[in-house]
Order: structure tokens, then C-alpha cells, then sequence
């Protein structure tokens, strides 16, 4: 053991990251910093239940959101109704995940620690600057940060998403919600009074591909003196296909992103590694990116694979979709597929190195013309409201399905008012649903419970 690891170190310092910060209090005065400035920084997060007790409410937040569950026009209403159902149905798996974690996530404290270090580093580059946490689903909450931010007087405001792919459902449905905001108080937000700027990507930044690099060669120390067969397996948060469809560059994103990577992990390697990319943490029977991260682990187990090292691409702080969800549930798909050695690279976190990259994004941001919030929307998603179901009639396919729609909601109305009204099921021969009569099963708990298992299956 001693010997792999005094193998591993040696191995590992032969790697020299090209990229560097370099940043210097002398090269501030590039930036439009004035004297005076006020500056913040806005980190975007998705947020986590730091106990057993909130993961309810935090699951409802998140499907309570029309980034995440899209459902047609007419039944948009039952929304919080629809969120409230599927979240009580997938509390309890949940609690078991993050319980088995610890009992939360730790998002919000590795967030905190990485706004702590970047705050430091740009002290000792002479800008004053304060970090904001807005997490989506969670506490501290964006509406929150925002608040605090107009509060301190901020008039230079950099918006960063700890996403470095962007994506309808991360970076996409927090912009939005900033969008939402801005539009409701447009005084507070005139440029003159807060100039505010987005990174909306940086995917390709030279500093979290060294990052990334470093880390995973890390990994690889022990085999670049040997011919042991080994694989990188870049492990990343899936989506609906749908997303992609409607114009997400998350896919051609993460694709160029592993591939980055893995040059520049082989650079100066003394073998070159191979790689493969998946998409983990699908739900329901819908079509997400492929091919599944279960999937692929059982394929490279049948094929004789012994040595696996993962990597959680999408992620830059430690939570469930890499302590639960990866370290176990796909380390034991891996170990029932045959794959002996799994080893799993770990999240940025406060890597010194990573701390750099957000350095470095944060004062190009501050040289750089302004990108603003609407502007984000427009460039990335192209319109700034969801796309909606046409409300058409006549022949066509789109028609059809919304008068078939409407159809159903029609008979279901009637069929509701006729048990509402004689008080008791009316005596009907058919199916059976949630074991009752339908009429029946429209008014009962049963009835309804069915109804949020089989939206839960259909929408995700």
C-alpha cells in the first residue's frame, strides 16, 4: 500500500497546469473598477435540505417549478397542487439518500467556503468585493441574496452560476427567476444605480479544465507506468432529450467540455488515457440524454473492465448526486458488473486552483462589456417564457391534442359534479381505478394518489 501511494505522489507533481491566474493588484486598473465601487458577487446554486425535516418542502420547490415539470397550459393552475402530490410521494426515498449522507446536504456550506476563499483572493488583489449566495430550491434562497444586494448598496454586480454547463434547467430557470425580479422593481435595477453583468458558461475556461485535469491524473498517477487496462468515466447530470430538442446547449456542452478535459489530461502523459461520457440521475419513462451512467457501467463490467475512475462533470461542490448517488448506488452497479476497482475523482470543492478559475471569471467579467439578465435569456434560450402548448383548433396535430385535452377535462368535470351532487358513486359497469369506480376515484384519496404517481412517472 505504501508503495502505490509513494508511486501515486510521484506521479501525480508530474503534471503542470498550463493555465495559471494572472491576475495582479497592478492589472485591476484593466477592469472598469472605479474608486467607490461597491462590488458583489451573486453565486447561483441549485440548493439542498441541510436536514431530514426540510427534504418535503425542498423537493415541492423544485417541482414546483416550471423549468423542471412542464405541464400543458390548461393544467398549469394545479402546478403547487401536481408539486405537492409528487413530493410527498418521493420524500420518503429522499430522506433515505440524504440520511444516508449525513442527514443533509452540504452544498450550502462548500458554496459558503468557496465565496469565503474567493473573497480573500480578490482582498489581496485590492478589490473589496462581497460574495452572495442564491440558491434555487433552498435556503439561502434568491430572492434572499437579491434583497441583500440592493440593501449593501451593490452598483457592481457580477452574476455567477456555479453551473459551468449551461442548461434550461440550472442556469436557464435561475436567470429567469433574476429576470422576474429585475422586471418587477426596474427602478432598482437601473444600470445607473447597479450595473450587473452574467457568465452564463465557462465550460471551456482554461482554469476549470486544469482543475478538472489535475484532479483526475490524480487518479491516474498509479497507471501511467504500466499497461493495466483503465478508463476515465465522465459521469454528468442528465436532462429530458426534449431539452435539447428545444434549443439546450447543455448536450454539445458537456460533450466538448470531456473532451477538453481529457486533452488536456493527456498532455505530457506518458500513455494516453480513453475515455467515456454518460448522463446519470434520470427519473421516470421519459427519453433523458443517453446512454445512462447504469447502463454504461454494466457494459464496461461485461467487456472486462477491472479499473474505472469517475468523474462527476456538472458538479463543483460535493452533494447527493455524488456521495449518494455515485459513491454508492453506482459503485455497487459497478462491483455487481465486475469492475474491481472504482475510484471516484472528487467535486472542485476549494480547490486553490479552482478558487483561481473564479477569480479569473469574476474580474474578466469586470473588464468585459456587460452581459444583463434579458439579455442572457435571449441569447441562450431565445425567448423568456417557457414553450407553451398552442391553444389551436381545427385539424391539426397540435389542435387535437389540446381539444382532446380539453375533452377529457370536460367528461372529468361533469363526472366530478355528478358524484358531488348525489353525494354517493352512481352504479356503473367499467375498470376499477386506484380500486375504486372512476366516478369514485375522482373525490378519494386513493383516487388522487394515483393521479400524482402516474404525473410523477409521466413528467420526469
Amino acid at each position: 500500500l505504501k508503495e502505490m501511494m509513494g508511486s501515486s505522489s510521484s506521479s501525480a507533481s508530474t503534471y503542470k497546469p498550463v493555465w495559471k491566474n494572472e491576475w495582479a493588484p497592478s492589472s485591476v486598473k484593466d477592469t472598469t473598477l472605479r474608486s467607490g465601487d461597491k462590488v458583489g458577487i451573486l453565486f447561483l446554486n441549485l440548493g439542498g435540505p441541510e436536514n431530514l425535516e426540510e427534504v418535503e418542502d425542498f423537493l415541492f420547490n423544485l417541482f414546483n417549478d416550471e423549468d423542471i415539470i412542464r405541464l400543458p397550459n390548461p393544467l398549469k393552475p394545479l402546478q403547487g397542487f401536481i408539486a405537492r402530490g409528487i413530493a410527498s410521494r418521493r420524500a420518503p426515498g429522499s430522506r433515505h439518500a440524504y440520511e444516508s449522507i449525513g442527514g443533509g446536504s452540504p452544498i450550502v456550506k462548500l458554496t459558503s467556503e468557496q465565496g469565503d476563499k474567493l473573497e480573500d483572493k480578490l482582498s489581496g488583489l485590492g478589490v473589496d468585493a462581497k460574495v452572495y449566495i442564491g440558491m434555487r430550491y433552498w435556503y439561502p434562497f434568491t430572492e434572499e441574496a437579491v434583497d441583500k444586494i440592493l440593501e449593501d448598496g451593490v452598483n457592481r454586480l457580477v452574476i455567477l452560476p456555479l453551473y459551468p454547463q449551461y442548461s434550461i434547467s440550472t442556469t436557464g430557470s435561475s436567470i429567469r427567476l433574476l429576470d422576474q425580479i429585475i422586471n418587477q422593481s426596474p427602478r432598482s435595477w437601473d444600470p445607473r444605480k447597479i450595473d450587473h453583468t452574467v457568465v452564463p458558461d465557462w465550460y471551456d475556461h482554461p482554469g476549470y479544465l486544469s482543475t478538472q485535469a489535475k484532479l483526475i491524473r490524480e487518479q491516474l498517477a498509479g497507471y501511467e507506468d504500466n499497461n493495466e487496462e483503465v478508463k476515465v468515466m465522465f459521469s454528468a447530470h442528465g436532462v429530458p432529450e426534449s431539452y435539447v430538442k428545444a434549443g439546450d446547449p447543455y448536450k454539445e456542452q458537456i460533450e466538448r467540455c470531456a473532451e477538453m478535459i481529457m486533452d488536456e489530461v493527456n498532455r505530457d502523459s506518458k500513455r494516453r488515457f480513453d475515455y467515456t461520457l454518460c448522463f446519470q440521475s434520470r427519473v421516470g419513462p421519459v427519453k433523458w440524454l443517453e446512454p445512462y451512467t447504469d447502463d454504461v457501467l454494466q457494459d464496461l463490467g461485461k467487456a472486462g473492465l477491472k479499473n474505472l475512475v469517475v468523474v462527476p462533470l456538472s458538479f463543483v461542490s460535493e452533494h447527493v448526486e455524488t456521495l449518494e448517488e455515485i459513491d454508492q448506488e453506482y459503485r455497487e452497479v459497478a462491483e455487481e458488473a465486475g469492475i474491481d476497482n472504482f475510484m471516484r475523482v472528487p467535486a472542485l470543492n476549494s480547490d486553490p486552483l479552482f478558487i483561481d478559475t473564479l477569480v479569473d471569471l469574476t474580474m474578466t467579467a469586470l473588464k468585459k462589456p456587460a452581459l444583463r439578465v434579458g439579455e442572457t435569456l435571449d441569447l441562450y434560450q431565445k425567448s423568456k417564457s417557457l414553450p407553451g402548448y398552442p391553444w389551436e383548433f381545427g385539424v391539426t396535430r397540435a389542435a387535437e391534442e389540446v381539444n382532446g385535452r380539453l375533452a377529457m377535462l370536460g367528461i372529468a368535470s361533469l363526472a366530478v359534479a355528478q358524484v358531488w351532487k348525489s353525494g354517493h358513486c352512481p352504479s356503473i359497469d367499467g375498470p376499477a381505478l386506484a380500486g375504486k369506480e372512476p366516478f369514485c376515484a375522482a373525490l378519494s384519496r386513493d383516487g388522487w394518489s394515483w393521479l400524482f404517481g402516474a404525473l410523477d412517472m409521466v413528467q420526469m
